[in-house]
């Protein structure tokens, strides 16, 4: 909006009118944005490739927020993990952190605690026995009868990257890609990375408590040409 370089009185109170409009309209919709972000939805960019093939770097969700309301999970769920310390910043910079990530896209972080964050899919669910081979997960339901693959168990369709080993592979080693059978403790959820390599996961934190998870992806809104459910 341009202002006049010459203009009457009563177009100076309408140019003002104006743009007060505007930064009120501003004002409400930042207000907006901080109590969904902070009670209903979050918005995160992934920032590694650890959940490729199906999540890229730089692929925009909009995850649920679990501040009042935790949802039941699902198996195969993508889910935003936060590993770091106990948040235990004041309301002011909280705001002042949510005002800079709003006003950047998400793209500047002043709590630093960026890096805790992780996005994880869920294996497997309290109760249930987990197993793994070939980097592969099993589950046998919780009160089940037999095992499955983690893809007949989970709600979604997704695919993982297998790393190659060498023929000659040690599988004793630690994050070799199998895993003998345990139960899941009540509270506990079993979380992988897709790319298997990447063992940033249960196989190195052991199981996620509840606490721990943040939120469940519930749309992709970029890029566009991957927009959806993830």
């Amino acid at each position: 909006m341009k202002k006049p370089s010459l203009y009457s009185y009563k177009e100076e109170k309408k140019y003002k009118r104006r743009l007060n409009s505007i930064l009120a309209g501003v004002a409400v919709f930042f207000i907006v944005y901080i109590c969904f972000t902070s009670f209903l939805f979050s918005m995160r960019v992934t920032l590694s490739d650890s959940m490729q093939p199906g999540v890229h770097v730089k692929d925009h969700f909009i995850f649920s927020s679990y501040e009042l309301y935790t949802p039941e999970l699902q198996r195969g769920s993508i889910v935003l993990v936060d590993m770091g310390d106990e948040d235990k910043r004041d309301i002011f910079m909280r705001f002042l952190d949510d005002f800079v990530r709003f006003w950047t896209l998400q793209r500047v972080d002043l709590s630093k605690r960026e890096d805790s964050f992780y996005l994880k899919r869920v294996i497997a669910l309290p109760g249930d026995e987990v197993s793994m081979t070939n980097f592969v997960a099993r589950v046998k339901k919780k009160g089940g009868p037999y095992w499955i693959t983690e893809f007949e168990s989970s709600e979604r369709h997704y695919e993982v990257a297998i790393p190659q080993v060498p023929a000659l592979w040690d599988m004793s080693l630690p994050f070799s890609g199998t895993i003998d059978p345990f139960v899941l403790k009540e509270d506990e959820y079993f979380l992988l990375s897709d790319d298997r390599s990447d063992t940033n996961d249960s196989r190195t934190w052991g199981p996620a408590p509840s606490k721990r998870i943040k939120g469940a992806a519930l749309f992709r809104y970029w890029p566009i040409t991957r927009m959806g459910k993830p």
